[in-house]
């Protein structure tokens, strides 16, 4: 594209006159920067006396000159505040080399009406992709100051500077995210509002979706459609998974058809602009009504999400949560006469039986990424302790592959999992996701309701 565009110094002069003056109109402080600056503040105190660059990212090229949709890294995010608005290749600052902390945002803002950048470069021209903002819009919308991309080499100098490659920094910054702050709690609030309206949108569009022979992409694309609308993007790769599909645990094809009489197991998150995003699962009856043998697997799953409910509480380790479920799901297990051991035996550590039929975790951290935290130590996750304001997912799960032939013919071919976002408060956890029905009948009523 670049080779067919002239560039003429006659043309350069002649595209680079009679444009009208910007406005640079400043915006008011976002809600996010005193956070994001206490934030920094807790990064500095950690790394006293050393430079720490933390970037954006650059972006990723999908096919030739066409790019993946652009998002930050969530550690910028965390400590800029600056979501889906943000800059490409930006750089942030946080200078604790002496007592007097500063933090600087280093970025490439839109490039002058004379420079080749604006109208020939397809990348970050406006002519393309539209205006990026002024260092001062920046500035006051994120309480921070803004330097020019092109500086941060000169600022820098022979300093020696740490950034997210260093482990020390990245496993840090990750630990940082485990107990949210006001602003993020509100966020996570409504990030879950969104999803519901995506889960609303998916149950007016079962009976759509049985009538496609790919089903679950009428589905998926009910989600996405909220997604765009109410947030930014999606969280992670929505799971649609009908019938036998729902064992599959990160069905994301999509492709199946959708059946009356079958389950399907949607597993779904919309980002913010925040970047902040929800993680939801409903196994939903799609003609409206649970079979015997589906209601009996559903309401095992439903008892370990409340027995994981029942335990999860300030002071509480985080991995009790994970042990409360999986003693339903033994349990269960064992009494159907699928494994051939008591519960007690099976939870023992060398036996483990009952987990061919839930593999995964029953809990993560969420926030910025759906898998908050990931960089953070054993001892500060699984083994920590649960503290106010921490929010992670609740969500076990029974799947029944179509040729497990462990199990009786009438359970094959049945996954179920239901998860939910939950925010640990002073005397429990409040389920953030609670307005999504859970049990049989007000899910029942609830998809039957959506689809008059």
């Amino acid at each position: 594209m670049r080779s067919r565009t002239p560039h003429s110094e006659k043309f350069l002069k002649y595209i680079g006159s009679n444009w009208a003056d910007r406005a640079n109109n400043l915006p008011e402080v976002s809600a996010v920067a005193p956070f994001a600056s206490s934030r920094r503040q807790a990064v500095a105190k950690q790394f006293a006396g050393e430079l720490i660059l933390i970037e954006a990212g650059a972006t990723k090229v999908r096919s030739n000159d066409t790019d993946y949709m652009y998002r930050a890294h969530s550690a910028f995010a965390h400590l800029t505040g600056w979501g889906s608005q943000t800059v490409a290749d930006s750089v942030l600052v946080i200078d604790a080399r002496t007592t007097a902390t500063n933090s600087i945002l280093f970025f490439s803002p839109t490039a002058g009406r004379d420079s080749e950048e604006f109208f020939a470069n397809a990348a970050i021209g406006e002519f393309w992709v539209g205006a990026r903002p002024t260092l001062s819009q920046v500035a006051a919308l994120l309480d921070i100051e803004t330097k020019p991309l092109s500086e941060l080499e000169a600022f820098i100098g022979d300093a020696k500077a740490k950034s997210l490659e260093d482990e020390e920094v990245a496993q840090f910054v990750s630990e940082l995210r485990l107990v949210k702050d006001e602003y993020e709690i509100s966020e996570m609030r409504s990030a879950v509002a969104a999803s519901i309206k995506g889960f609303e949108a998916v149950a007016r569009n079962l009976v759509d979706a049985t009538l496609h022979e790919r089903g679950e992409r009428v589905v998926e694309t009910a989600f996405y459609s909220q997604a765009r609308i109410h947030g930014n993007n999606l969280g992670y790769d929505t799971i649609a998974a009908s019938g036998a599909h729902a064992c599959i645990l990160h069905w994301t094809n999509n492709d199946g058809a959708v059946h009356e009489g079958d389950l399907i197991l949607v597993d779904a998150g919309v980002e913010l602009d925040s970047l902040y995003t929800a993680d939801i699962t409903r196994t939903l009856p799609i003609n409206g009504k649970f079979s015997p043998i589906q209601k009996k697997i559903y309401e095992a799953v439903l008892e370990a999400a409340d027995a994981a409910f029942a335990v999860a509480k300030s002071g509480v380790k985080f991995k009790d949560v994970h042990a409360a479920a999986m003693a339903v799901i033994a349990r269960k297990v064992s009494e159907w006469g699928l494994i051939d051991m008591s519960a007690e035996e099976s939870l023992q550590e060398e036996n483990q039986l009952h987990r061919r039929w839930m593999v995964h975790g029953t809990s993560h951290h969420l926030g910025l990424d759906v898998h908050d935290c990931q960089q953070a130590r054993k001892e500060m996750y699984l083994e920590a302790e649960l503290q106010p304001g921490m929010v992670f997912t609740i969500e076990p799960g029974l799947y029944f592959h179509a040729d497990d032939l462990m199990v009786p013919e009438e359970y094959r071919g049945i996954g179920v999992r239901i998860e939910d976002d939950v925010l640990v408060t002073a005397d429990g956890v409040e389920n953030l996701s609670a307005a999504l029905p859970r049990k049989v009948e007000e899910l029942e009523a609830w998809v039957i309701s959506h689809q008059n």
